[in-house]
């Protein structure tokens, strides 16, 4: 097999998990510390919920890696909401230290 072909199944598979877990954890962050009001006034349910959606997220993310038409769409497909949910994540979480 080629090289380049090994190095893009290689870069989808970190794409997949490194980027993956990025996603998830972007994710149930999110979700715990902006949904907290809509989903109830107790912090262990938001952040029960995030990480359960983190969970979904995680395996569509793998799922996305592998059926993307190339490494690079891979690559923003996992990393690009990934960056957007932290960007949201991380005035909030600046704030209180």
């Amino acid at each position: 097999m080629p090289w380049r072909y090994r190095a893009a199944v290689a870069s989808r598979a970190v794409a997949a998990l490194g980027g993956g877990y990025a996603l998830a954890s972007a994710l149930a962050a999110a979700v715990a510390l902006h949904l907290q009001p809509l989903l109830s006034d107790n912090r262990a349910e938001a952040t029960i919920a995030g990480v359960m959606l983190g969970f979904v997220a995680y395996a569509v993310a793998i799922m996305t890696a592998f059926t993307a038409r190339s490494a690079w769409r891979a690559w923003a497909w996992v990393l690009g909401p990934a960056l957007l949910l932290g960007a949201t994540v991380l005035p909030a979480v600046a704030g209180r230290f």
